[in-house]
């Protein structure tokens, strides 16, 4: 087998053979398979599923949290042939049958934890394996660990290697179909952006079924030669920090929510705890200072060998990368989708730029389509070796994305500055027309809102054309600051949230555009529903939604300024 063919297949039984002595896949705390012991492993699993019938071209679906079988399984299924189906463990029963139904997968790998969600459809004939133990529930061939010495198939590189179900921010899921050329040629362009080697550890924290994760975060390494690290919990900071402390990664990869989330509970508090330092934090110059000796703490914190933090899945707080920035915190920015594989452009900490999503990788092609001849936005098109084949038996959703001539339509808008670094504004459906003509991007006034200290997270709707903010509190802030609240919450939100609500608007009224004012704030009780890259399924609410219309006040009064 050529190993510098385009072929998940290639590529992984070569790694194996490379590194075969070196430590490849693990839990935290426990002892690592090495790379050739996950070859044997993965050869072994390759004549289990052939044993019970699956063959090329057949799908296979996979369904648990991050785990180092997750990833054999994953190289058994498309090193045989057949195509991986991965699906998020936030899916529900519902979604998950119909995803198995849509795609006809013959089989599910499915961990303890997630069983109770799967339901054969009937007269499907699906089998399930847990990846806890690889035991077959039902009939069926077991697994034999002795059987290691199954060739891979022949795979073609634009054979279609994943179908993978994007739970997306607009509405409909739908199956992406990704090659291995996709897959493999996108990774390797995305290696080109920071150095990767064998002595690098990874640790996984984004479910694996994601795309993002799933290239950035398992092939890259596994192109490298290097090592990755799974939680056996989810990232909580109790699970963690402790984890952090053992594993000392040199990579990692994250959504903002979270590194927003550490910014403003034990960064900001630091800078605004007494009169004189928020009065001096306010000079650039020792802003600067105090951001650089947040930076060396916040390095330490993360085991002092980070080199390269990754930052995708949405749009970074411009507040929060000026202090990674200032603080010479090892970040990178990426931006891609699903359909691309996923990465379309990004830079590394070498190359760090504010607000931008870095240059396009190599090899592929980026323009802004009918841009705006004033300030140059216009929709993102991509084409290249990293775009889709299509959408899983949905030709005329695919029609509408993908050109004749191979250009696939982002629905993103975006701009080029003079050294070619990609900036994102937002959604193309997401942005609303203000009564001028006017572009307003409600990601942007979402970003001022925020930065208030009580503010979880909020999300910027149309209603009757008039700007409305949903506002989510943060409640255990609050709490810290108001020690009688957790007492009487139905009191407090009484006599305070209208001070809170008026707060926002008027915060964010003195720092945006005329035509971006907001004219009205609510409460949101209910956590806002979100994709796996912690991403709020805009859909779901405002005027195309009705979680917008009632964003849930169960027990306390509705209260808007």
């Amino acid at each position: 087998m050529d190993p510098n063919k385009m072929t998940l297949p290639a590529r992984f039984f070569g790694q194996t053979e490379r590194y075969a002595t070196r430590p490849f896949l693990a839990f935290v705390g426990e002892k690592p398979l090495t790379y050739g012991e996950a070859g044997r492993q993965v050869r072994a699993l390759m004549a289990f599923l052939l044993r019970n019938g699956i063959s090329s071209g057949d799908r296979v679906a996979l369904l648990g949290s991050n785990s180092p079988r997750w990833v054999l399984a994953y190289f058994a299924i498309t090193g045989m042939g057949a195509v991986a189906v991965p699906l998020l463990p936030d899916f529900h029963a519902g979604e998950i049958a119909r995803f198995v139904r849509h795609a006809g997968a013959r089989m599910i790998f499915v961990d303890r934890a997630h069983l109770g969600k799967v339901q054969a459809p009937a007269g499907s004939g699906l089998l399930t394996v847990l990846l806890d133990d690889l035991s077959l529930q039902g009939e069926g061939v077991p697994y034999d660990a002795q059987l290691t010495d199954t060739a891979p198939a022949k795979v073609e590189e634009d054979d279609l290697a994943v179908i993978i179900y994007t739970s997306g921010t607009t509405g409909r899921s739908k199956g992406v179909m990704l090659t291995h050329r996709n897959l493999v040629f996108d990774a390797l362009m995305s290696k080109k952006i920071h150095p990767i080697g064998e002595e690098d550890v990874f640790l996984s924290i984004l479910p694996l079924s994601h795309t993002y994760e799933n290239t950035i975060g398992m092939l890259i390494p596994m192109l490298s030669g290097s090592e990755i690290r799974y939680l056996r919990r989810p990232p909580t900071p109790a699970v963690l920090l402790p984890a952090l402390r053992e594993v000392r990664p040199t990579v990692m990869l994250t959504v903002p929510l979270i590194i927003e989330k550490i910014h403003k509970k034990q960064v900001m508090p630091v800078f605004t705890r007494n009169a004189l330092i928020r009065g001096v934090y306010r000079f650039p110059p020792v802003r600067r200072l105090l951001h650089r000796m947040a930076g060396r703490r916040l390095m330490a914190t993360f085991g002092g060998r980070l080199h390269f933090f990754g930052i995708g899945g949405a749009k970074l707080n411009e507040t929060v990368e000026r202090f990674l920035l200032e603080a010479r915190f090892p970040y990178a920015v990426g931006y891609g989708l699903t359909e691309t594989s996923p990465l379309v452009a990004g830079f590394g900490p070498d190359a760090q730029r504010l607000q931008s999503t870095g240059r396009p990788i190599e090899g592929i092609e980026v323009k802004i389509h009918n841009p705006d001849p004033e300030n140059g936005e216009g929709e993102i098109w991509v084409r290249g070796p990293n775009v889709m084949k299509g959408y899983y038996k949905e030709p005329e959703m695919t029609r509408e994305v993908l050109t004749a001539d191979g250009w696939f339509r982002t629905g993103d808008l975006g701009t080029f500055d003079d050294d070619g670094y990609l900036y994102i504004k937002g959604r193309l459906k997401n942005v609303i027309i203000g009564p001028g003509g006017e572009n307003i991007y409600p990601e942007d006034i979402e970003s001022v809102i925020n930065t208030l200290w009580y503010v979880d997270e909020s999300l910027v709707v149309e209603e009757e054309g008039r700007l409305v903010a949903l506002v989510r509190l943060n409640l255990e802030e609050i709490e810290k600051k108001f020690h009688s609240f957790k007492e009487n919450a139905t009191a407090f939100y009484e006599e305070n949230v209208e001070t809170f609500l008026k707060e926002v608007k008027e915060h964010v009224n003195r720092q945006v555009n005329r035509f971006s004012r907001i004219q009205e704030v609510k409460i949101q009780v209910e956590p806002f529903v979100k994709t796996a890259t912690n991403k709020i399924k805009r859909f779901l609410y405002g005027e195309q939604g009705s979680k917008g219309k009632d964003p849930g006040q169960e027990g306390l009064k509705e209260q808007k300024v």
